[in-house]
């Protein structure tokens, strides 16, 4: 079909870290092969389309940032739409379909899309499409995936739709014809979360599925005694079927080798969230006994010297580099190792076929190669199914080829989640399990992601210690296992213990900021402040913490602000207090045994405590877990909460405590008031929209 026929849909994409904007360009790519022209803009880009106008179809693609906020690219186009001044016919005239990302692991679920979702239906308009909902806990592939294959006949339907009422029915044949490829699929999908209902194992090869994805079918005859799939090994049906690959991603950058002479940029210029500050770390104190499953370790930051302002509550993020032995591993892998202190100048390729490319904005125009692979790129990033089938065309081995197929493959679906996604497998994983892959340079700057600043929660007030930030952090462990050769700690934490090791105080278990030995080591923060997780502005409001773990983080520096505004303003009149602190052995990991001070002083009104792994010589056994002995006190939950209209304040792991927490919260509600739990969980969503109940989890 001729390029003047191809009908045109706009395509919109907005992103944070490159996942959305990666979706958006799969769509591009594939809508060729439909007879389709896409239009693509990143939803920032308002000065190349116009929604108040527009015609044709719209296919938006948008992910969620932060506790439920659109990305900062969609943050003027939602704030232009939700103008409460526009009419609600104002889209009547458009025809759009939209695909969210998210992680469940978050309360705000895909927020970002549905906020866009629901206003665009506030303003009439109409959707050609059902909304997708991807989400990246378990995948976002599972929904994804499905999800475009049912696009082209949804397009196809709205561009006969337009044509009938352009009265234009003499052309439809015309356009069908252009369509034909589309996959015969039904329209209704499920495309909720609940992605156990999507079936993707589909062994055979749709049509549309021709044009787009090269079929591949190598049997490599597996050997006897492998009856169980890994990482390097498949089993029937995977390792026998005909496999639906991804189309090759077009190459896009070049590198080009210079000197060895210059500098590299300052950290500050890979930041564009805000202000960077350099600051030393002044003291490190090991919160956690060396039998204790997990360390914990507590740093204090000299910011006295900095505009740096933060209440408690706030979190802040730590610029942090790639570990300097996998760096150098990977250039050993590349075989530059000679090269790693050559700058090096990265371009867009001349003539590449990839849509919009652009030259990162996350790699300098000229930098090192170490420097690149030290603090750019994220070397720990699992490897999307895009990056996989490129590394397939760098492998010479037939069977590592092959078996990288299958994961890149529809068919081999699960065994990415089984053996990639849920292994968190890296780069570096990859290429010890394939050693006949070589990629390229330019193919990791190109499907590596931004190497990402680590965020941590505030445990400290700067009204009790000013000049000073104190933060929490469990040095993360990943053990060796089937998928990952050798043990790795975590990119930041890792960083951060191995940098203050000269300093680290073992096991005081205290905040007293005396000794500790003056420091040369500086780390590159910035703020993220918290709009919502801070103390009741009326200080005589009641409020409720809930923190296990280093989850009872920034209610350390709640505790220090309130007893401080205690000291200064004995007129004034406080709320009580309570805080819910869990951790495994009272004797090894309890990380601020002076809450009783708090306690003692009249700060803290209510303390209550529990140990999950400590073993209990009572009749009664006492509560494990914080939701646990947040039951206890039910009555008390429901008067500071209900009646006294309180804060309540969750932070810590999202999956293993923060639902359990609102889980017993909901029957907490359901009891006292003598409702059903669905009324219960209403009143609890009420309340965490007029932010009373508030949450800092991570996954």
């Amino acid at each position: 079909m001729c390029c003047d026929l191809k009908r045109r849909f706009l395509l919109l994409y907005a992103t944070q870290k490159g996942q959305a904007k990666a979706i958006a360009e799969e769509i591009w790519e594939q809508a060729g092969a439909h007879g389709l022209e896409a239009d693509m803009h990143c939803m920032s880009e308002t000065d190349k389309y116009n929604l108040e106008t527009e015609k044709d179809p719209v296919v938006i693609v948008i992910s969620t940032t932060g506790t439920g906020d659109p990305p900062d690219t969609a943050r003027k186009f939602v704030k232009k739409i939700q103008d409460t001044a526009l009419p609600p016919d104002h889209f009547a005239h458009l025809q759009y379909g939209l695909l969210g990302l998210g992680d469940s692991e978050y309360t705000f679920f895909c927020n970002g899309g549905k906020t866009v979702d629901r206003r665009l239906q506030e303003l009439g308009a109409q959707r050609f499409y059902d909304t997708g909902l991807a989400d990246d806990c378990v995948g976002l592939e599972l929904v994804v995936d499905p999800w475009i294959d049912g696009l082209w006949l949804a397009l196809k339907e709205a561009f006969l739709l337009q044509k009938e009422k352009e009265g234009m029915s003499s052309n439809v044949d015309a356009v069908s014809s252009s369509l034909s490829a589309a996959p015969d699929i039904v329209h209704e999908l499920n495309l909720s979360s609940e992605v156990q209902n999507l079936k993707l194992e589909d062994g055979g090869v749709r049509n549309s599925d021709v044009r787009t994805q090269k079929l591949v079918d190598i049997n490599l005859v597996a050997s006897t005694g492998d009856t169980e799939p890994s990482l390097v090994h498949s089993v029937p049906p995977v390792s026998e079927s005909a496999l639906n690959i991804p189309a090759l991603p077009p190459e896009y950058i070049e590198v080009e080798f210079q000197d060895t002479h210059g500098e590299n940029p300052h950290l500050s210029s890979l930041i564009s969230e805000g202000t960077t500050f350099e600051v030393p770390v002044t003291k490190a104190v090991q919160l956690t006994s060396e039998d204790a499953i997990k360390t914990a370790l507590l740093l204090e930051l000299d910011i006295a010297d900095t505009v740096f302002d933060y209440q408690p509550g706030d979190a802040f993020c730590v610029i942090c580099p790639n570990n300097v032995n996998e760096v150098e591993e990977l250039l050993q892998i590349l075989g530059l190792s000679e090269k790693g202190e050559y700058f090096v100048c990265v371009k867009v390729k001349q003539g590449t076929k990839k849509k919009g490319a652009t030259h990162p904005q996350h790699i300098p125009e000229r930098s090192t190669l170490k420097f690149i692979l030290t603090w750019c790129l994220e070397l720990r990033a699992i490897p999307k199914k895009a990056f996989l089938r490129a590394l397939v065309e760098c492998t010479s081995d037939a069977g590592e080829k092959r078996r990288l197929q299958e994961l890149c493959s529809r068919q081999g679906a699960s065994d990415y989640t089984r053996f990639i996604r849920e292994s968190n497998v890296c780069l570096l994983d990859l290429l010890h399990a394939f050693p006949s892959c070589k990629p390229s340079l330019n193919l990791l700057i190109e499907h590596l992601p931004k190497l990402q600043a680590r965020s941590y929660s505030v445990s400290s007030s700067n009204l009790y210690q000013p000049g000073k930030l104190y933060f929490v952090f469990n040095i993360v462990e990943f053990p060796a296992c089937p998928t990952r050769a050798v043990s790795r700690k975590g990119v930041c934490t890792g960083w951060l213990a191995e940098l203050v090791a000269p300093l680290l105080q073992p096991n005081k278990n205290t905040l007293d900021t005396k000794g500790g030995n003056p420091s040369t080591e500086k780390i590159s923060i910035f703020a993220r402040p918290n709009n919502t997780f801070h103390l009741p502005a009326d200080p005589s409001v009641p409020f409720m913490m809930v923190g296990p773990g280093t989850g009872i983080s920034p209610f350390i520096g709640f505790l220090q602000h309130r007893q401080k505004l205690r000291e200064e303003h004995t007129d004034w009149e406080f709320g009580e207090t309570w805080l819910f602190f869990g951790c495994r052995h009272q004797h090894r990991d309890y990380l601020f045994k002076q809450l009783k001070c708090f306690l003692e002083n009249g700060t803290l009104t209510h303390l209550k405590v529990c140990f999950s792994r400590d073993s209990s010589t009572a009749e009664v056994a006492p509560p494990k877990y914080v939701q646990d002995v947040i039951r206890l006190y039910a009555k008390e939950v429901a008067r500071v909460l209900l009646k006294e209209r309180g804060y309540f304040y969750v932070c810590g792991d999202k999956k293993h405590m923060a639902d359990g927490v609102s889980d017993a919260v909901v029957d907490i509600i359901s009891m006292e008031m003598e409702v059903d739990k669905l009324e219960a969980m209403k009143i609890l969503a009420v309340l965490r929209e007029a932010k009373r109940y508030l949450q800092d989890v991570w996954s």
